[in-house]
């Protein structure tokens, strides 16, 4: 058995209260589930943390520490997100601007009524990944050949009649971010987002950390875009310098356990140090309300995919990487599972079974 309760051992130096919650049957259950994975070899390491109000609960799973740094995967969106809203702050960028007013090359046909609001609710009508994603992994292609390739790719539906899921558009307002401030994606979080909130073991990519830092992945359990376990993938497989280095910013974000948790309450408390009130709910808020999916800015919203315990005002994100965050207001609850084993084995097996245990009972 190689699970530490860290509790309020390590709290302060994380800059939490050290008051840490009893430990609730529910909890008792979760952390269990956690456990049988982890004792059956399926699982090597994670970290649970869980805060509600100024009360801390903080589980560590393998060789994992409450500093460990973990690959976030599509838990970056909400980030990258969060670079744009600054820039909405600032009156720099309006949601309603349409892309190509920041992208010139963004012009074929309905592409040009793209908006930046679509391209960050995953309703602009890109697809997830680009035809060409395997190919331009193994190539070591830099993101600029990303965004070439998002540009020209043929759209899936009228920007705004539809949901699908889309990596490609957090990539474009990415890049819009980068061209507006004229400064790197991972400096302008790193100056914007993360310093102000105290998050100081989170980077896109790996900034001035080196991959040994970071929780190596199970990728023999690999999804498809990251090579699916092939060996013949290892040089851009989740593992890899290559894809370590990238900085995706969809899916490239390292982060520890409270520091997510510390971005998600800036959201349920927002103090200004980085978007103002207004601005921070505005993310928070369901922007796709007639659709097949509920939608925040860079969020997830409402229970499904989350907790099933959770109330319709939940917001947060996963990764195919294996983790799952939230945040909900009307409990003042942050949960944070990061897990470096991917989702489409542990979603079934932990992610979720212990996320709707703590959001029902803890």
């Amino acid at each position: 058995m190689n699970r530490r309760d860290t509790l309020a051992l390590t709290l302060a130096g994380l800059g939490l209260p050290v008051r840490a919650r009893s430990t609730t049957p529910a909890m008792q259950t979760a952390v269990q589930i956690i456990q049988t994975q982890f004792d059956n070899g399926t699982l090597h390491n994670a970290v649970l943390h869980v805060q509600r109000g100024d009360q801390v609960t903080q589980h560590v799973f393998g060789k994992a520490t409450a500093d460990s740094m973990f690959l976030l995967g599509s838990i970056s969106k909400p980030l990258t997100a969060a670079a744009v809203m600054v820039l909405v702050d600032r009156g720099e960028v309006k949601l309603s601007d349409h892309a190509v007013k920041y992208l010139p090359e963004f012009n074929e046909g309905a592409r040009k009524n793209i908006t930046i609001e679509q391209l960050l609710t995953h309703t602009s009508g890109l697809p997830d990944q680009l035809e060409n994603n395997s190919d331009l992994r193994a190539s070591h292609a830099p993101l600029s050949e990303f965004v070439k390739g998002a540009v020209r790719t043929p759209l899936l539906f009228a920007p705004g009649s539809k949901y699908h899921y889309q990596s490609m558009g957090i990539l474009l307002a990415a890049e819009i971010a980068e061209r507006v401030t004229k400064t790197p994606l991972p400096e302008f979080l790193q100056q914007h987002v993360f310093t102000p909130l105290g998050m100081t073991r989170t980077v896109l990519g790996l900034g001035k950390f080196k991959k040994s830092d970071m929780v190596p992945m199970q990728t023999e359990h690999a999804a498809p875009e990251s090579g699916a376990g092939d060996p013949k993938a290892r040089e851009w497989d989740w593992n890899s310098d290559y894809w370590r280095n990238l900085a995706a910013p969809w899916g490239g974000a390292h982060s520890s356990a409270a520091d997510v948790s510390a971005f998600l309450r800036s959201f349920l408390h927002p103090d200004g140090k980085v978007l103002r009130e207004a601005t921070a709910k505005l993310m928070i808020h369901d922007h796709t309300p007639t659709l097949e999916a509920h939608r925040g800015i860079g969020f997830m919203v409402g229970p499904v995919g989350l907790g099933k315990g959770c109330s319709e005002r939940v917001f947060g994100h996963s990764g195919s990487t294996g983790t799952l965050a939230w945040a909900d207001p009307a409990t003042d609850t942050t949960f944070v599972l990061l897990t470096a084993l991917p989702k489409n084995v542990s979603g079934q097996l932990i992610l979720y079974p212990v996320s709707d245990l703590v959001s029902a009972g803890a």
